[in-house]
């Protein structure tokens, strides 16, 4: 027989325990809202294996939800970073980041990974990132093109260190792409010393685009300003020259015809000289 006395003192020992629990938890909620540097959400995370954190990221991102996958990825790097699922999350921060367009943040957790992680299967693809995020920050011809030299290095890498990876032909393509630009930022400042008439400044970045960046697509009119370039100079040989050059590799190319009707205009035509850099350069042309 219980009696009613016994009731309650149980039911003031379950009080006491409850108001116990809650004035322990009162005090750090408080001690953590006093504190900057503790995000009191994060504070059950901390009790989850790296499994569950990792597997809960991919569910994110499955779902569209990059954010709260970025969080997820990065618990597990910051609470278990020595374990095999913070290998992975580490690239999947990169991947994640890439997403969201944050090309900076993807390009730092991509070489970390790198740098921790070098001969891991997952290594190409963190190169790859890497060369991703650069080329999305590829301007227009008008704008400095230090994003392009970064993506060729970056997905020359791909290239040269993981061969036989998948992401080898867009890594080329990139490469191509990253290289037209940098042509054609040549091709701008040529034509603005050429309007000026600083013929010698003019050459050279013309002359660059020949011999730095043949096979991109801006080679024909490359060789073409060059003619234009050299004849207004008066150096004919050189015209003919870059003129030859341009329609034994181009013939059918608008830019030959109206190279071609401007020699004329001085009496002259296209006419190759062996020894002139030209020459030597036209050997290396796509369409040679």
């Amino acid at each position: 027989m219980v009696f009613a006395g016994q009731v309650d003192m149980k039911k003031m020992a379950r009080v006491a325990s409850i108001a116990l629990t809650a004035s322990i938890t009162g005090l750090l909620l408080t001690s953590c809202q006093n504190d900057p540097d503790i995000d009191i959400t994060k504070l059950t995370a901390e009790t989850d294996p790296p499994e569950v954190l990792y597997n809960q990221g991919l569910a994110n991102l499955q779902a569209g939800k990059t954010t709260e996958a970025a969080r997820k990825f990065d618990a597990v790097d910051q609470q278990h970073p020595f374990s095999e699922y913070a290998r992975k999350a580490l690239v999947m921060k990169a991947f994640v980041a890439y997403r969201n367009g944050q090309n900076q943040d993807a390009i730092n957790a991509a070489n970390r990974y790198l740098n921790l992680y070098p001969q891991s299967e997952d290594s190409a693809y963190a190169q790859y990132i890497v060369g991703l995020a650069y080329s999305k920050q590829i301007p227009s011809v008008t704008q400095d093109q230090k994003p392009a030299q970064n993506t060729i290095e970056a997905m020359q890498k791909v290239v040269d260190n993981y061969p036989d990876s998948e992401y080898v032909e867009d890594a080329q393509a990139k490469i191509r792409f990253a290289k037209d630009q940098l042509a054609g930022k040549e091709m701008q400042v040529g034509r603005y010393y050429l309007e000026r008439k600083e013929y010698l400044a003019a050459v050279t970045r013309f002359r660059t685009v020949v011999e730095k960046y043949p096979t991109t697509n801006q080679i024909e009119e490359a060789l073409a300003r060059l003619v234009e370039t050299y004849f207004a100079m008066g150096i004919v040989s050189e015209a003919q020259t870059a003129a030859a050059v341009l329609g034994n590799n181009y013939p059918d190319s608008q830019w030959y015809a109206d190279s071609y009707k401007l020699l004329q205009t001085g009496g002259l035509e296209p006419r190759e000289n062996s020894g002139s850099w030209l020459s030597r350069a036209g050997k290396r042309l796509i369409g040679a």
